[in-house]
């Protein structure tokens, strides 16, 4: 997450739509992911969340008052992992997510958000801003591929025997 350059879920899947398909599908499995912020002393936190992909970006929403919505209020930085599933198979593969969260206070925005999802009343919600998006798996039972896309810059695929 070094990069100062960041996209929206739009953006990349416009760049890279067999990807972003593959990425949205492995989020899309399971309801329950875990988000990784900063706390104050720079340590890292981990936590449950769910995600949503709505109208080209991907949303955080946060019960009030949770510490990730005041970890992501002090240091916007965020690592997400999809859920690996049960059992050792993890169709899709593994999918990481790095970016800034940027806290939305748009009523007409949360409205719309709140009407997609229903979420219990009062909640944070935050918009992100991608960093990177890496996605490992595991091909022709020989390979170990990682796929990393960056915002600017073209997907690279690396292969490992």
């Amino acid at each position: 997450m070094t990069s100062s350059t960041a996209a929206s879920w739009a953006a990349f899947t416009t760049a890279e739509p067999g990807l972003s398909a593959t990425v949205e599908a492995r989020f899309g499995a399971y309801t329950h992911h875990v988000l990784a912020t900063l706390r104050k002393d720079g340590s890292p936190r981990t936590t449950g969340l769910e995600v949503r992909f709505l109208n080209g970006e991907l949303w955080l929403g946060m019960m009030p008052g949770s510490l990730k919505a005041l970890d992501l209020r002090r240091d916007p930085r965020f690592a997400l992992q999809a859920n690996p599933g049960g059992g050792t198979g993890m169709g899709g593969g593994d999918v990481r997510i790095g970016g800034r969260a940027v806290e939305v206070e748009d009523p007409a925005t949360r409205a719309g958000y709140a009407q997609e999802v229903e979420p219990p009343e009062p909640f944070h919600l935050f918009r992100t801003e991608l960093t990177e998006v890496v996605r490992t798996h595991v091909e022709d039972d020989a390979y170990l591929v990682v796929q990393v896309w960056q915002p600017g810059k073209p997907l690279r695929i690396l292969r490992r025997a």
